[in-house]
């Protein structure tokens, strides 16, 4: 699975979201920044080309759909992140998020009970 641009993967949330769209919807879902209307257009179809969504061909037009869950985007992007970055360690990301004052202790205590009743 190829790496998304920032922008993919901003469309892609958008795809996830509305499950089958053409671009004017995606276009309506962008608050901030619209890209023009043949941008996004470029943008959906360099999606379908990286195998993340394709299309019901309603005449000229296209209506989109994602191909890879966001569950599985959300899978592959974590490890992906953690081998890079925390030497594929989840300890060493848990230490960096409870370091950077992102966790709190109560919820590390509910983090070790889950792993815990999973035994």
């Amino acid at each position: 699975m190829q790496k998304l641009t920032n922008k993919e993967e901003q469309i892609m949330h958008i795809l996830w979201k509305l499950e089958k769209a053409f671009v004017k919807d995606v276009l309506a879902e962008i608050d901030n920044d619209k890209p023009h209307y043949n941008t996004l257009s470029t943008i959906i179809r360099n999606l379908e080309e990286k195998g993340y969504v394709d299309y019901n061909a309603f005449g000229k037009t296209h209506q989109y759909y994602p191909i890879i869950s966001k569950e599985d985007y959300k899978k592959r992007f974590m490890t992906t992140a953690i081998e890079n970055y925390f030497n594929s360690s989840y300890k060493n990301v848990v230490s960096f998020f409870a370091k950077e004052e992102k966790i709190s202790v109560k919820e590390l205590k509910e983090i070790i009970a889950l792993i815990e009743n999973k035994k």
